[in-house]
């Protein structure tokens, strides 16, 4: 039984390293809509491997997929912690509506959501 759990982190590390190879690769080529099925399966990994997500998470990442967007995943602590959803601008409403129908289906609190834009990172100047 423990050697599964190694195996089940193991599996997440060394797949999510990947990942994060995957992604810059992707930014570097300029292709910022294929890195949504690689949040999505970050997502799958931090549910199935490391087992830290929660079902509300599990349902902003499905009802945010099903409704259009390129990809999502929890990020932060886990246990009840956010989500990042990747949506083209014209369907931020469309993915918004359908993730808190979604919670509200299930009977959830619903979701604080807000937009971020991306940007340049932090840098210093030399």
């Amino acid at each position: 039984m423990r050697d599964d759990k190694v195996r089940r982190y193991v599996r997440h590390v060394v797949s999510d390293d990947h990942r994060v190879e995957q992604v810059i690769a992707l930014l570097d080529a300029g292709d910022v809509r294929a890195l949504g099925p690689v949040l999505t399966e970050g997502h799958a990994s931090l549910r199935d491997d490391l087992r830290i997500s929660c079902p509300e998470l599990d349902l902003v990442v499905d009802a945010a997929n099903t409704a259009g967007a390129l990809g999502a995943r929890m990020t932060g602590g886990g246990f009840g912690g956010s989500a990042i959803v990747l949506v083209e601008a014209d369907d931020t409403d469309k993915v918004t509506a359908a993730v808190l129908a979604a919670f509200a289906a299930a009977g959830f609190t619903a979701p604080r959501i807000f937009p971020a834009v991306a940007s340049a990172g932090a840098r210093r100047e030399i």
